[in-house]
């Protein structure tokens, strides 16, 4: 639908439909994560949300229904009690506990005949995503995995830019993901206090990669649909706890003759969140980066930039009324970006519902996941054996 007016009466009708009523597993006031779904969820009118088990801590949980506004009789102590208690009363349930419950809880609301959508990463290796994998397709379930940053308009630009061949045929892509949690101190001089799950790494997989490196393997394949091959790898321990991996380089080998460095890292002074992407083609490149949202680096063959934003006279996705709650030159962020995801999923599912499958080019669930985790695994053999890796699900590698 490229009419502009038929674009703004779609996106009015949507805003205008019933909200789909959730339930939230996790997320409460404590949470790192809670307030900003919470938010994402009910600011363009598509979700309301209905219930929760916020917390296992009870005066949290019921701390965090009442602040909320959800009714005291719809809180519960247990997510068991409210996958029991909201049969039939929710259109979904949103899982936002630490990584390493996700299988049990998604899994649990599944076969309850929930749709689900989780916070990433989805699961803490491949084994658990493939069974993850497998419950969508015996119980015909609905699931989609938050991976919020491709919720920015400027990023999806970049995607359509690549689409229509702006950039000529991809040769390499740049992902970064930078941050310092794990070796800035404070006035005092004092480390940070990580949540105790994000302290253990595992012999297959660091945390790390789980916590940021999702993030890098999805913008790659966001951007072109591209799956990894192969990967070279080193991990290392630079920050204040020397037991975890906190800094991770990788090159890999995509089909086409694509190749990608990857950098995620908890130990990297002066980036609080330095999320970035490169892309570079044999007729253009783009550059984008998270601090910086609303502008788009553009270079076309003759070496000429330019810098586009949501008000760019290109005929671009981002000038589309869902993306300009105001106008541009006042910036959206890190929560508008996860609301333009939380919309599209509400489209999705409400798709679901009516035809028992759904296709979005905004929205992933198991099968992405899955091939991220394997990537991930990849990434950790390479760095403990020294030698390139097959980053493909072990049925695909030959």
């Amino acid at each position: 639908m490229s009419d502009k007016k038929d674009t703004e009466e779609l996106f009015m009708s949507s805003r205008a439909s019933k909200p789909l009523r959730l339930g939230f597993i996790g997320g409460g006031l404590n949470s790192a994560i809670g307030s900003t779904h919470r938010i994402a969820v009910e600011m363009d009118g598509r979700f309301a949300l209905k219930a929760g088990c916020f917390s296992a801590h009870q005066d949290i949980n019921h701390e965090t229904g009442q602040a909320w506004g959800v009714d005291e009789s719809r809180v519960y102590d247990d997510w068991r009690a409210l996958l029991r208690g909201e049969k039939k009363r929710l259109d979904a349930v949103v899982v936002l506990t630490p990584t390493p419950s996700h299988m049990d809880i998604v899994l649990g609301a599944m076969r309850k005949g929930f749709p689900v959508i989780c916070e990433k990463t989805l699961a803490t290796s491949s084994a658990e995503a493939e069974e993850i994998k497998k419950a969508v397709q015996k119980y015909n379930a609905f699931l989609a995995v938050t991976y919020n940053y491709s919720g920015y308009p400027m990023l999806r630009e970049m995607k359509m830019m690549i689409e229509k061949g702006m950039l000529g045929k991809i040769t390499q892509i740049h992902a970064e993901m930078p941050q310092d949690g794990f070796i800035r101190v404070d006035a005092k001089g004092r480390n940070v206090s990580p949540q105790a799950w994000r302290l253990k790494d595992t012999q297959t997989l660091a945390t790390v990669s789980l916590d940021l490196g999702t993030h890098t393997h999805h913008m790659i394949h966001f951007l072109t649909g591209s799956s990894p091959l192969e990967v070279l790898a080193l991990q290392d321990s630079f920050g204040a706890f020397k037991q975890i991996i906190d800094n991770v380089v990788c090159v890999a080998r995509y089909a086409n003759h694509m190749v990608c460095q990857l950098w995620h890292s908890k130990c990297a002074l002066g980036h609080r969140n330095g999320l970035r992407v490169r892309v570079y083609g044999t007729k253009g490149s783009a550059r984008w980066r998270q601090m910086d949202p609303e502008h788009l680096s553009y270079t076309d063959i003759t070496g000429q930039t330019r810098i586009l934003d949501r008000a760019t006279d290109m005929d671009n996705l981002s000038a589309d009324p869902r993306y300009n709650r105001f106008k541009a030159g006042h910036p959206d962020g890190f929560i508008e970006a996860f609301a333009n995801l939380y919309y599209d999923i509400a489209d999705c599912l409400i798709e679901f519902k009516e035809k028992g499958a759904y296709a979005s080019p905004w929205v992933f669930g198991a099968d992405i996941a899955y091939e991220g985790l394997c990537m991930l695994e990849a990434i950790c053999r390479s760095s403990q054996n020294k030698a390139w890796e097959k980053a493909g699900a072990p049925e695909k590698r030959g």
